[in-house]
Parts: structure tokens; sequence; C-alpha cells
């Protein structure tokens, strides 16, 4: 089913498109702060365009975001048909809140009247803007067990820093493995339930944009 699920979006409703909003929120496994972001690509142009419409969603953080793997992902296939492309973390745990709700709702309508869609006013508010320069971003874990956050979403960290500990679940007493920073930046996203596997994203750090 979601093959053809897939196959309808890639071949019947993105051609139709001009502009591509993606709403998320973490899936079940991930808390982010609230961001709209674009990607670098290849065409300058289409770039450009992205990133004005991620301005107009004017999300409480606006980044440019670097993919792990992006072969085959929806973002991929709307940038590759020349669309321009907005997506969205917006809360975590595969839910929303009212401020994340506010924010969705707030957004969309600004990009729509960006695009010149709808008419009215735009309802802007401040945006801090990151980017994400390198693979050092990710933290993925190596153990499994108990998963203890050290460092809340949003905080400004430092290379180094204790960002998460796993403890292990099979026995009491012995240390947990700790997992440093490798890079200054601002905690953007960060393992939400209680246990984590190993290979599981425990947190990704990104830095301001001044």
């Amino acid at each position: 089913m979601t093959e053809k699920i897939a196959d309808y979006f890639q071949r019947t409703l993105l051609p139709m498109a001009d502009v591509v909003v993606d709403i998320h929120a973490g899936g079940k496994t991930l808390d982010f702060i609230p961001f709209a972001c674009a990607h670098r690509l290849p065409d300058k142009n289409l770039e450009a365009k992205c990133v004005a419409a991620m301005e107009a969603f004017s999300a409480p953080y606006s980044m440019m975001l670097l993919e792990i793997d992006s072969a085959g992902m929806y973002d991929t296939a709307a940038e590759n048909l020349g669309k321009v492309f907005v997506s969205t973390e917006l809360g975590g745990g595969g839910s929303s809140s009212a401020r994340s709700n506010a924010i969705a709702k707030r957004g969309i309508r600004n990009v729509l009247i960006h695009s010149g869609i709808v008419r009215g006013e735009m309802e802007k508010s401040a945006s801090t803007r990151l980017d994400m320069p390198s693979n050092d971003c990710f933290m993925f874990s190596e153990h499994e067990g108990l998963f203890e956050i050290c460092a809340d979403l949003g905080v400004q960290v430092t290379k180094g820093a204790i960002i998460a500990k796993v403890w292990p679940s099979e026995r009491t007493g012995a240390a947990p493995a700790e997992y440093q920073a490798k890079m200054d930046g601002i905690v953007t996203a960060r393992h939400f339930p209680g246990l984590i596997k190993m290979g599981d994203c425990m947190a990704v750090l990104s830095a301001p944009i001044s």
C-alpha cells in the first residue's frame, strides 16, 4: 500500500504542485526545536526560492538542512521536479501541541500568501537562522539501554560537552556510555523514548548563523 501511495505522490500529485510544504513532528523517536528548513541545491535559483519560502514560513528557527541520506525521499523527489520545497519539524513524539499547531497554521498561511495563492498580510515573527555544516551534527548511539539526555533542546553547547548517556539496562551499577558533542552548536533534536537501540539517532546539533 505504501508503494502505491508513494507512486501516486511521485507521478500524479507532485507534477501538479508549484509549492510543497512538508509538516513533521519528530516521528515516534525524536523531539525537535520548531524549525522550517530548506536544502542546499545544485540549482541555486531553485535554492533561493526555497529559502525565500522557508523565511516566509517564519518558524522560530530556520535551518539549512543536511540530510543523512536523501535518496528516495519526498524532499528530493519534489526538488528534482523543480518544485519549491519547505520542510518542517515542529515538536516531537509524533504528536503536536497548541504551540506547534499555531506555528504550522501561521506558517502555511504565510507561504500561501508569499506564493500568491491567497491574499492577505503575512504574520512574520523573529526566526533564528541555523546551519548544518557537516555530519558532525549527527550523534548516533553505539549502545542499547536507558537513554539520559544531558543537554536540553535549544541549549548552546561546546565541542566535547556531554550530550547524552546510555545506561546498560541488563546490569545495575555499571557505568553509562557517555556521548560528547563533536562541534559547537545548538541542540536541535534529541531521542524521545526512554530506551535507545544501537544505530538510533540520539541527538542533532546545528550551528547558529550570525
